[in-house]
């Protein structure tokens, strides 16, 4: 499920487009940013997100957007692919109906045993008004 304001987005969004699908926001794992890993090799993989606000709205000042959860510290956040990924990126300019592209990386650790670990979330701190 979508949330009313803001959401972020997975499967190769566009930079200033409106694609990409919605990331589920109601906690029932509907369509979660999901990354398969092979932990024996200590494998890692960078995925393109964005973020954007629904029709008639846009963000006012910073917007944080942070990993949260038991295992966060095998998650970053960066703005560039390429760039230095963090715990958390802040984007200073207004976000609107239009993708703001950003990337998240994943690792795994060779002393991981295969699971689905839903511990961690992408969240969003920020202020919405009326565009």
């Amino acid at each position: 499920m979508a949330n009313a304001y803001i959401n972020l987005y997975k499967n190769n969004p566009t930079a200033g487009g409106t694609d990409g699908t919605a990331i589920s926001t109601d906690g029932t794992y509907t369509n979660p940013l999901t990354v398969s890993l092979n932990a024996t090799i200590n494998e890692s993989k960078t995925v393109k997100l964005a973020v954007r606000t629904e029709a008639g709205y846009a963000t006012v000042g910073d917007t944080v957007i942070s990993d949260v959860g038991d295992t966060n510290d095998r998650w970053k956040l960066c703005l560039t692919e390429n760039g230095t990924f963090t715990d958390s990126i802040t984007i200073s300019n207004a976000i609107t109906n239009a993708n703001t592209v950003f990337y998240a990386k994943a690792s795994s650790v060779d002393t991981e045993t295969p699971s689905t670990d839903r511990s961690v979330s992408l969240q969003v701190q920020t202020t919405i008004t009326t565009a």
